[in-house]
């Protein structure tokens, strides 16, 4: 979804996610991959337990095509964040430990110190 819009979502969509979570998967990892954010998720998924989710009809339903859409951009977003961070670095990966450590705690405001973490692990 574009910053500022709201998502909505069917009751096939919101049940699948609420699978995965109960599966086993995160629900950082399971909100990432479906393209919504973690708190949405979490209200889906106490709403599943409490025997209250809904689905949404009529003109203002996401379509397949929109959801695959929204989560391929976070995608995007997370991938373009990687290379960024792969960018700047200029070779660290073979540098030791301090180097990678120097190197996250000046950029902790231009990347979450996790992604950087992962990508330079």
């Amino acid at each position: 979804m574009t910053k500022g819009t709201r998502g909505r979502y069917t009751l096939e969509f919101k049940q699948e996610a609420v699978r995965l979570v109960e599966s086993g998967q995160t629900m950082a990892a399971a909100a990432r991959s479906l393209g919504v954010v973690e708190q949405t998720l979490g209200n889906w998924i106490k709403l599943h337990r409490a025997g209250r989710l809904k689905g949404v009809s009529g003109k203002h339903q996401v379509t397949a095509e929109q959801m695959e859409i929204s989560r391929l951009r976070a995608e995007l977003a997370r991938v373009t964040m990687e290379r960024d961070i792969l960018g700047k670095s200029d070779g660290i990966l073979c540098k030791g430990a301090e180097v990678k450590y120097a190197f996250i705690q000046r950029h902790k405001r231009t990347w979450p110190i996790r992604v950087q973490c992962r990508v330079l692990a």
